[in-house]
């Protein structure tokens, strides 16, 4: 597994680990023993995640995950730790830090956030430029059902536009954050918005900016 997905992946394991089977997350209706069972089901049941995305296959899905998540805890978090099995896609090194490091570190901050107590994580500016780079390549995906223009800004300078249109809000912050505003989070973001005040509150108000 390649640095930062590992890495990742770890810390979420030994975060779910800390803070047990019924804690609170920032998925909605999901504790964490539902957040575990979600991971493992990703890697390791292809023929039910594509759930996830296509709506034909959510009964699957919903089945299954109610399989897993009748696991015991401990044995959800032996799967997430030891990672993806040989025939799953995502063993491959390629196609597991393209698509499991911001996976995995949303993930971490779903559970570190819905804490009362969480304090940002520094985070180093290599990892912060693996996330912009995946959050560059994502962004008109993870930003098609804004209600307005969206533009995501890193402190530099650099953009990426999420959504054309207008009035447009421009959305400052590092790229771990901007991920959590583009991914559903926006009220759990640290980041700083500008334009319209009323477009402002359209999008921090929209439950999935990529519906």
């Amino acid at each position: 597994m390649s640095t930062h997905a590992k890495r990742e992946r770890l810390l979420l394991a030994d975060l779910l680990e800390a803070e047990g089977p019924d804690a609170p997350t920032l998925c909605e209706g999901w504790k964490t023993r539902d957040l575990a069972a979600h991971v493992v089901v990703r890697e390791r049941r292809p023929d039910a995640a594509g759930g996830i995305l296509i709506k034909q296959l959510a009964p699957r899905l919903d089945r299954v995950m109610e399989e897993f998540t009748g696991k015991p805890y401990e044995e959800l978090l032996q799967l997430i730790r030891t990672g993806p099995p040989r025939f799953s896609p995502f063993a491959l090194k390629q196609i597991d830090e393209m698509s499991n490091v911001v996976e995995f570190y949303v993930h971490t901050e779903d559970v570190r956030r819905a804490q009362p107590d969480w304090t940002p994580r520094e985070l180093d500016p290599v990892f912060q430029d693996a996330l912009w780079s995946r959050l560059e390549r994502t962004a008109r995906l993870t930003g098609r059902g804004a209600p307005t223009g969206l533009v995501l800004r890193r402190p530099d300078g650099q953009t990426a536009v999420a959504h054309r249109g207008a009035p447009v809000v421009t959305v400052t912050g590092e790229p771990s954050e901007l991920l959590m505003f583009a991914l559903g989070r926006q009220r759990e973001a640290k980041v700083e918005l500008e334009g319209d005040p009323d477009a402002i509150a359209k999008i921090r108000e929209a439950k999935e900016l990529g519906l």
